[in-house]
């Protein structure tokens, strides 16, 4: 059985200005600003929700199935894709468009001015859930809006479990609309701050709104996650990185582990494990479809981070 994941695909351009901001920004002149960054570093990265969940995925041999819209542009990444042995039944080329782009040009302090081209992101909707068959599970993953609202729509319509990952999609739906999508998912995946955002709009507390699905799962980067299930809240905490590189990607990780546990019926503790591993795996390379861990490179991180937090819990 697949797991379907309904997201965005995109180009990710990263450049790297070796300065601050700040030096070249007057800001008594910014109503009228015109600026040049020179930008000797750049690096173009594959990226968007559904390739950074299904490429996790696929490296624990989830089986996902990717249900998404590119542009005319997208062979690189569809080779890549292929490459990968990730099936590409389910991406729909839309004519004329290009896919969804972001443009990042971040400087020495970390700062980002972004820019981001939808493209054939907006056109999600042509894509159906009930072509796909042989899923069990599916996630909703930033996209377009209207995409968004049908693929949720038609999960719940064909009973099949989903997780509702709002994440930098958040913007585009009012409390109403966000409880839409509360009502009809069985899972709900936010980060700390995604979280108090649902909360300001809905009205809703944490609990409140745990209590409307199977499990809510909000991360909170170094400090772990927590997953509120079961009538309780389960402590998750963080797997140490051997290396932070880039935080790119590191949700989408993360969601890849919650959705393999999922799949194989293992308790919340578990599950929030394996997808605090897959994290930290992430954030140890460039981008979001970089990491190559093996299957066994995965368990041994997991073992180790498992034993690591028994002694510390006998030390207590």
């Amino acid at each position: 059985m697949h797991t379907l994941i309904c997201g965005s695909l995109a180009f990710d351009t990263i450049m790297v200005f070796q300065d601050q901001f700040k030096n070249h920004i007057l800001p008594d002149k910014i109503h009228k600003l015109s600026v040049a960054f020179y930008v000797p570093e750049m690096r173009r990265e594959f990226g968007g929700t559904a390739g950074n969940i299904a490429y996790n995925l696929q490296l624990l041999d989830g089986n996902p199935l990717i249900m998404a819209t590119a542009g005319e542009d997208f062979s690189p990444y569809a080779q890549w894709l292929t490459k990968h042995q990730l099936n590409t039944t389910h991406i729909k080329i839309v004519p004329d468009t290009f896919t969804a782009q972001a443009y990042i040009t971040t400087d020495i302090d970390d700062n980002q001015i972004t820019a981001f081209h939808p493209g054939a992101m907006t056109q999600s909707h042509q894509n159906s859930v009930n072509e796909a068959i042989n899923v069990s599970l599916a996630i909703i993953a930033p996209d377009g809006r209207d995409g968004m609202f049908q693929h949720a729509r038609e999960c719940f319509e064909a009973g099949i479990p989903f997780m509702f990952d709002p994440g930098q999609g958040l913007p585009m739906f009012n409390g109403e609309e966000l409880l839409y999508f509360i009502e009809m998912a069985d899972y709900l995946a936010v980060n700390d701050y995604e979280s108090q955002i649902i909360q300001d709009k809905t009205g809703l507390s944490l609990e409140e709104l745990a209590q409307k699905v199977t499990a809510l799962i909000v991360t909170l980067g170094a400090s772990g996650s927590h997953i509120y299930a079961d009538g309780q809240r389960y402590e998750i905490p963080c797997v140490q990185a051997q290396q932070i590189v880039d935080p790119t990607g590191c949700g989408d990780a993360y969601r890849a582990g919650l959705l393999y546990g999922i799949a194989h019926g293992w308790d919340w503790p578990t599950c929030g494990r394996l997808a605090s591993t897959m994290g930290s795996i992430k954030i140890g390379s460039r981008g979001g479809q970089n990491h190559k861990p093996t299957r066994d490179d995965i368990e041994a991180i997991y073992t180790q981070a498992l034993l690591s937090e028994v002694v510390a819990k006998e030390a207590i």
